[in-house]
């Protein structure tokens, strides 16, 4: 059976539409809410370190995630959904701001955490474009894209924040290296209870003040769940918390715990993140908003330690596909096919020039997105053909795909793999088809060298330390 027959059918008429027809399919798409005369609600969920295969409905077996499976089958799961980055503050910035991330210096960390460094205000950004268009617009959750005084989600289009600023915090203490990482606006704020409830808790809030105006939103749902701290909602959790708290922080972050953590615990973090998003699909339904709002599921970056990522080696950090491909599903009212399927490749810089479009507006022309509106995709048809790059300072790491062919470089050694085929990485195809090798590699160095260059930026690895499964990494 074909790819695309596994993945909804889509027919050989949907495959042969070309970049004209679908890039006029996309100019004259409505909104398509469904109460006249309103524009779309969006509903952006995005989980923190979760594989490929973490959910379900793409192919974990040791758990359950009901809520998301039937999300699934309300909408879109897309399989060649890629994450902007293989860590999270790097596709943070490519989805705020709908570009690669390499175009502005907050992207070149890996992940952020240089001083003085943040996603500047000035920049246009996905809810700054669409508050122009008159929407209301929130993130609950994780921010990491800067620091105060500086830097922040109020100065960077959002009108409300609820969350932690940095790059993950503990479930219960809410802290990290020892200090509260907790925000209401730009408030320290003090609560009791799982990180991943009082988020949905929060997000409850948010959609039942909506309810009460007639204005469109935009809610930025970012979970931290699957991210370290191994910290499932139980008795366990709360003992593992105590124990971390405990710890003098030593410089480090004092919760990511390599001597922490198993499967049991994490398909406990993932059912609750799963639970919680249907506390807010539920709450969102109950007040008459579910047929009006755009709801997005996806991940920042491949998974760790626990994660599946099956069929694909590689994990967060690293640009083989365990380090970018992950979860996406979309449902839109009255746009996607209930359970439906997309083969096309869609990255989170996507959704700014998507959302924006849907909404009435456009990208501001000093900051061309490097997205493209996919709801072509997300009406059945298959998106043409594209280049996509990506890079990662450790290991010296280099990628580039056009449709089935991705250019690979780690430490100075060089692939070309067919990742349809071959989705595991195996068969180097780089002396079979040397033609078709040079191209993707000529394609990234010319890509590569309107892209911003820092020496001194940060960017982080697993080493065999770590990782027992990362043994040669070092040679």
């Amino acid at each position: 059976m074909s790819e695309n027959a596994r993945s909804g059918g889509l027919t050989r008429r949907h495959a042969m539409v070309g970049a004209a027809g679908v890039a006029a399919l996309a100019v004259t798409m409505p909104g398509l809410a469904r109460t006249p005369g309103r524009k779309p609600n969006f509903l952006f969920i995005m989980a923190d370190d979760l594989g490929y295969a973490d959910l379900s409905c793409y192919g974990r077996e040791e758990y359950e995630t009901p809520v998301l499976d039937s999300l699934a089958q309300q909408g879109m799961k897309f399989t060649h959904g890629y994450a902007n980055s293989a860590v999270c503050s790097a596709t943070r910035v490519g989805l705020i701001t709908g570009r690669y991330q390499y175009r502005i210096r907050a992207g070149l960390d890996e992940p952020l955490g240089s001083p003085g460094i943040g996603l500047p205000p000035e920049h246009p950004t996905l809810p700054s474009l669409l508050r122009a268009q008159g929407y209301h617009t929130g993130l609950v959750g994780k921010w990491h894209l800067g620091m105060l005084p500086d830097f922040g989600p109020l100065k960077s289009g959002y009108d409300e924040f609820w969350g932690n600023r940095g790059g993950g915090v503990d479930y219960f203490t809410h802290k990290v290296a020892g200090n509260p990482d907790l925000w209401d606006g730009e408030v320290k704020v003090d609560e009791h209870g799982y990180y991943t409830d009082l988020l949905a808790d929060r997000s409850i809030k948010f959609l039942e003040d909506r309810a009460k105006e007639d204005k469109p939103f935009l809610l930025s749902l970012h979970f931290t769940a699957a991210h370290w701290p191994w910290e499932a909602n139980d008795a366990e959790g709360r003992s593992e918390s105590a124990r971390l708290d405990s710890k003098p922080a030593n410089g480090d972050l004092n919760i990511a715990h390599y001597d922490g953590g198993d499967m049991k615990t994490y398909a406990g973090m993932v059912t609750s993140l799963d639970k919680n998003v249907g506390r807010v699909l539920t709450r969102l339904a109950e007040l008459g908003l579910a047929e009006d709002t755009v709801v997005v599921f996806t991940s920042d970056n491949g998974g760790e330690r626990f994660s599946n990522r099956w069929p694909f080696t590689g994990m967060k950090t690293e640009l083989l596909e365990g380090g970018l491909r992950v979860p996406l599903i979309v449902k839109w009212p009255g746009l996607t096919a209930p359970g439906s399927g997309n083969v096309s490749p869609v990255l989170s810089m996507d959704f700014l020039p998507t959302f924006v479009a849907a909404a009435g507006g456009a990208p501001d022309p000093a900051f061309p997105s490097d997205g493209v509106d996919i709801r072509p995709a997300l009406a059945g048809n298959v998106l043409p053909e594209r280049s996509l790059f990506w890079r990662f300072k450790n290991k010296d790491q280099k990628a580039a795909r056009r449709g089935a062919y991705k250019y690979l470089s780690i430490n100075g050694n060089e692939y070309l793999f067919n990742v349809v085929e071959d989705p595991l990485e195996r068969g180097n195809l780089k002396e079979r088809m040397p033609e078709k090798f040079a191209e993707l590699k000529a394609a990234f160095n010319d890509w590569d060298a309107g892209m911003l260059h820092d020496p001194d930026a940060r960017s982080f690895g697993f080493t065999p330390q770590m990782l027992a499964d990362h043994f040669g990494w070092n040679d």
